[in-house]
């Protein structure tokens, strides 16, 4: 199943588990896109980062990858709250433009064969700039980024 997802910069993991129930709301800069799965998001944009490639690897290979941590205990409401992954904000941060726009190309790719036409209307590219912008903010500032999504 797919959610709405706000990825946003949080000082520390309990300031993002604070947002659990409301969102992360104005109070945090964030950047929202609909319908991607946060965790598996995570776990691709973390294997492209560690064992770059343009090509797409087999979904086995995506399963097998470590997943992002909760920020807070799983509850069945839906909310999800995840911190990314150290390495994941610095790579992020680094990134250079051509890694983006391959990392969009592949992530795009993962999308359309997981979810067809039902894929996401947003632009993954300008998503992941987004994204990349706040890796850097989290890095300056010694903060974390998380997502929250429901």
């Amino acid at each position: 199943m797919a959610h709405d997802i706000v990825f946003f910069l949080a000082p520390d993991d309990e300031s993002a588990a604070a947002t659990r129930r409301q969102g992360p709301g104005p109070a945090f800069e964030s950047v929202t896109c609909r319908f991607i799965e946060p965790d598996s998001a995570i776990a691709e944009w973390d294997m492209y980062f560690e064992e770059p490639a343009a090509e797409l690897p087999p979904i086995e290979q995506l399963l097998a990858w470590p997943w992002p941590e909760w920020v807070t205990a799983p509850l069945n409401d839906g909310v999800e709250v995840f911190a990314l992954p150290p390495r994941l904000i610095q790579a992020l941060a680094d990134a250079t433009s051509v890694e983006l726009e391959e990392l969009a190309d592949r992530w795009t790719a993962r999308l359309r064969s997981a979810d067809g036409d039902e894929m996401t209307d947003d632009d993954l590219l300008a998503v992941l700039q987004a994204v990349s912008r706040l890796a850097a903010s989290a890095v300056t500032t010694g903060g974390g980024l998380y997502s929250w999504s429901f």
